[in-house]
């Protein structure tokens, strides 16, 4: 393969990991330890 072929799928490989990552903080396991901003300050 050309180098650039090789760089291109890298840095797709790097953003589509990253994505995976932030959604299963957001919506997996850990994010019963998140807490919500708003829900803590209501009147």
């Amino acid at each position: 393969m050309e180098s650039e072929t090789v760089f291109i799928i890298g840095i797709a490989t790097l953003v589509i990991a990253a994505t995976a990552y932030s959604i299963y903080i957001s919506f997996g396991a850990p994010s019963a330890e998140l807490s919500d901003p708003f829900e803590d300050h209501e009147d």
